[in-house]
C-alpha cells in the first residue's frame, strides 16, 4: 500500500528537521511555502505538522509559525508512541547498527506460551532470537514470535537485516499499532552472555513485551525486548489535553 500524501509530508520534514536542514529554535517555511513545495492541501500540510508537534517535533507558534524544538538524545533512545524498528531507531539516533540471529526455529505455541504471547495454542510461529549491537556494542536481545501465515517467507538473512523492511516493502503490509508492556526484571543467564553484563553491577533488566497488529487486525508479532539498563531509554512526547 503507498504511503499518503501527508505521511510523506510528515517523513520528509521530520529527517530535515533531524539531519539539522531546519536549526534548532528556528521557524519552519511558512504555512503557504510548504503547501507549494509539496503541492498538497492545507489540512493535509496542518495533519502532518499536527503528528511532528505529537512526536515533539515542532511547536505551533500562535501568529509566528512552526518552531524546531527537536533536541538529539546522547542514549539511544526508543520512542514509546511510534512503532519503530531497530534499524530506524539507530539511523535517527545517528549509530552504526547490526543485528546477529542466535536462534531461527520454528514452534508451535503451548497453552503456556499462548497465555504470554497472545497468539492462539497450536499456531506455528517462527521463533527468533536476536541480537542487536549499536557502534559495536550488544544492547539488545529481542526474543521474537511472528506467525508464519502472516509473514511467510521469513529466513535468518532477512532477520539480520530488517524484519519490518522486509514486511513492509516484500510482502506489503501494513503495521498499524503496538500494545505494549514495560518492565523490570531480573538478567538470565541469556542476557548475560551476550550482553556482557556484571551482575555485580546489574541485576536487573528494562524489558519491553510487545504485541503488534497489522492493518486486517491480525496480532502479527510478538516480542520481548531485553535493554541494557546502563546504555538505553525510553521517550514520549506528553501533550496537555484543553480541559
Amino acid at each position: 500500500m503507498p504511503k499518503s500524501i501527508y505521511e510523506t509530508i510528515y517523513q520528509d520534514l521530520k529527517k530535515k528537521i533531524e539531519e539539522n536542514t531546519f536549526a534548532y529554535q528556528e521557524l519552519l517555511p511558512s504555512e503557504n511555502t510548504l503547501i507549494q513545495k509539496y503541492d498538497c492541501s492545507r489540512n493535509t500540510l496542518r495533519r502532518a505538522v499536527a503528528r511532528l508537534v505529537t512526536d515533539g517535533y515542532v511547536q505551533t507558534m500562535q501568529g509566528k509559525g512552526v518552531r524546531n524544538i527537536y533536541r538529539p538524545i546522547d542514549q539511544t533512545a526508543f520512542t514509546i508512541g511510534e512503532i519503530e524498528s531497530f534499524k530506524e531507531s539507530a539511523k535517527r539516533n545517528g549509530q552504526h547498527s547490526s543485528t546477529r540471529v542466535l536462534l531461527f526455529t520454528e514452534l508451535t505455541i503451548t497453552e503456556k506460551q499462548a497465555a504470554v504471547t497472545g497468539f492462539p495454542a497450536g499456531a506455528l510461529v517462527w521463533y527468533l532470537q536476536r541480537l542487536h549491537y549499536l557502534d559495536g556494542l550488544p544492547l539488545i536481545i529481542n526474543h521474537n514470535y511472528f506467525l508464519q501465515e502472516a509473514v511467510p517467507g521469513l529466513t535468518k538473512e532477512i532477520a539480520e537485516h530488517s524484519v519490518y523492511d522486509y514486511l513492509e516493502n516484500e510482502l506489503h503490509m501494513t503495521i498499524v499499532n503496538s500494545k505494549r508492556v514495560m518492565t523490570v526484571e531480573k538478567i538470565t543467564e541469556i542476557d548475560e552472555k551476550y550482553l556482557h553484563l556484571n551482575t555485580e553491577d546489574y541485576n536487573c533488566m528494562a524489558v519491553v513485551s510487545s504485541q503488534t497488529y497489522n492493518s486486517d487486525g491480525i496480532m502479527f508479532e510478538y516480542t520481548q525486548s531485553r535493554h541494557r539498563p546502563d546504555y538505553f531509554r525510553f521517550y514520549e512526547n506528553a501533550v496537555r489535553k484543553n480541559r
